[in-house]
C-alpha cells in the first residue's frame, strides 16, 4: 500500500490520469449496467440485450488496428480529451429513448461510444510511460488496473439505483458528466502528448495505410509481441466463455439464486482490487515477463479449482473465496502484459500495437461468447469454464518459457523513415 500511495504521491500527471479513468469508466459502468436493465424492462427479450452488448464490442474488433495508428499520429492528450467531448456528447440521443420502439437508438449510440473510445484507450495505454519512471511503471499499470475493478464494482452498484431510481435519462446524465469530469482532469496533464513525427505526415491517408502496415510489420517480425498478441487472443476468448457461463455456473451448477450471483460478482470486484493492492507493492520487485508468466499459470490454477470443486462439493462460498483469491494472479498477469507491450515497442508505435491487441481481444470474446454456447450445450458447463482454466496456465507456461528476456530489450521496429511513406 504504501508503494502505491508514494507513487502517486510523486507523480502529478499520474494521478490526474487515474482520477480521470477512475471517472470515466464507472459512468461507463454505470451505462452498461443501466442499458441493460432498461433494454430487457423495455422490450422482455434477451435478444435485444445481446444486441446491446454486440453493438459496444464490435467497434473494437472493426476499429482497433486504424484507430491506433492514428493514436500515433495526433497529441495523445488532445486525443483523449477530444475523446471524452464526443463521448459526452454521443450520449445525448438516449434521452430520446421512451419505449420499445427507440430501442434502435442504443444500438446505434453504443457503436458509436465504442467507435470513440478505440482512440481513447490506446492513446490512453501509451501515455503511461511518460508520466512514470521506467522502473516505476510495473506499478502504474498494476494502479491502472485497480481502478478498473473499483470503477466495475462502484459503476455496476450506481447503475442498477440510477436505473430503477431514475431510468434512462439519470444514467445517461451520469455517464455524460463522467466524461467532462475526465476531460477537464485530462486537460491538466503538463506532460506532453505529442509524438515525433514529420508534420507531413499526419494529414495524407495513404500515410495511415502505410504506418499501419508498419505496425503490423512489427508485430509479425517480433517473437515476443507475437507470443503476447497470441496470449491475448487466447486469454481472451477464456473471458468470453466466463462472461457467457458464469450464470448458469452459479444458479445451475451451485444452485445460487440471484442475489448469491451477485455476491459472486462482487466477490470478483473485491479480489481485483485487492489484487491490485498487492500486485502494486511488489511489482517493481519481479520483472514483467514473470509478472504476466507466473500470474497466468496461478490465475488458470485458480481458475481450474473454482470449476472442478463442485463435481465433489456443491456449495457457493468456495467459489466466492476463490473469485477473491483469483484477484491477485490476475493484477499480477495483467500489469505484467502492459509493462511488456510499453516498455518494448518504440513511442511512436505504442498506440497501433494496444489498437491491434484491442482488436484481437475484442474479436477473441465474440469467439469464446459463441463457442461457449455451443459447446456447453454438448459437453456441459463445468468442463467448457475448466478448459478455459487450463488455457490460462498453459499460456502463461508459454508466457515463462517464450518471454523471459524481454523486460529490458526493445522489439526491432521498422524506422520512422519507412513508415511515414514520404
Amino acid at each position: 500500500m504504501r508503494t502505491t500511495w508514494r507513487v502517486l504521491a510523486a507523480h502529478r500527471d499520474l494521478r490526474l490520469a487515474l482520477s480521470a479513468g477512475l471517472i470515466s469508466m464507472s459512468g461507463d459502468w454505470i451505462l452498461l449496467i443501466g442499458l441493460l436493465y432498461q433494454v430487457y424492462a423495455m422490450t422482455g427479450s434477451t435478444v435485444a440485450s445481446g444486441f446491446t452488448m454486440l453493438s459496444a464490442g464490435v467497434p473494437q474488433v472493426l476499429l482497433g488496428p486504424v484507430a491506433g495508428t492514428l493514436a500515433d499520429r495526433w497529441d495523445r492528450k488532445k486525443t483523449m480529451v477530444y475523446a471524452d467531448l464526443l463521448l459526452a456528447a454521443g450520449l445525448l440521443p438516449l434521452l430520446a429513448v421512451h419505449g420499445r420502439g427507440d430501442v434502435w437508438i442504443v444500438y446505434l449510440v453504443l457503436v458509436w461510444e465504442g467507435a470513440v473510445q478505440q482512440f481513447f484507450s490506446p492513446a490512453q495505454r501509451a501515455m503511461i510511460p511518460r508520466l512514470v519512471p521506467d522502473d516505476r511503471l510495473p506499478t502504474a499499470n498494476a494502479i491502472s488496473g485497480q481502478v478498473g475493478d473499483v470503477a466495475r464494482l462502484a459503476g455496476s452498484a450506481l447503475g442498477g439505483v440510477l436505473a430503477a431510481l431514475g431510468g434512462l435519462a439519470a444514467v445517461t446524465i451520469a455517464d455524460a458528466a463522467s466524461f467532462l469530469v475526465s476531460a477537464a482532469l485530462l486537460a491538466g496533464l503538463r506532460t506532453s502528448g505529442r509524438v515525433a513525427r514529420e508534420a507531413a505526415s499526419r494529414t495524407r491517408l495513404a500515410t495511415v495505410a502505410t504506418d499501419l502496415r508498419a505496425g503490423l510489420a512489427l508485430v509479425g517480425k517480433s517473437r515476443t509481441l507475437r507470443a503476447l498478441m497470441l496470449f491475448g487472443l487466447v486469454t481472451s476468448m477464456g473471458e468470453g466463455v466466463f462472461a457467457t457461463l458464469v450464470t448458469p455456473f452459479v444458479e445451475h451448477t451451485l444452485h445460487g439464486t440471484s442475489r448469491q450471483f451477485g455476491l459472486f460478482a462482487a466477490a470478483q470486484a473485491v479480489g481485483g482490487i485487492t489484487g491490485g493492492i498487492f500486485a502494486a507493492s511488489i511489482s517493481h520487485r519481479i520483472s514483467a515477463s514473470r509478472l504476466l508468466g507466473y500470474g497466468a499459470v496461478a490465475f488458470g490454477a485458480v481458475d481450474l479449482a473454482i470449476f472442478l470443486y463442485p463435481v465433489v462439493y456443491v456449495a457457493l462460498w468456495p467459489a466466492v473465496v476463490g473469485m477473491i483469491v483469483v484477484g491477485l494472479p490476475s493484477a499480477l498477469a495483467a500489469a505484467g502484459m502492459m509493462t511488456l507491450l510499453q516498455r518494448g515497442v518504440q513511442d511512436a508505435f505504442r498506440g497501433r500495437v494496444f489498437g491491434a491487441l484491442g482488436a484481437v481481444q475484442g474479436l477473441a470474446v465474440l469467439i469464446g461468447t459463441v463457442a461457449a454456447g455451443y459447446l456447453s450445450s454438448r459437453l456441459g458447463t463445468i468442463p467448457v469454464l475448466a478448459a478455459q482454466g487450463a488455457v490460462w496456465l498453459l499460456a502463461g507456461l508459454a508466457v515463462v518459457v517464450r518471454v523471459r528476456r524481454a523486460d529490458r530489450r526493445r522489439f526491432p521496429c521498422p524506422t520512422l523513415v519507412a513508415s511515414e511513406g514520404s
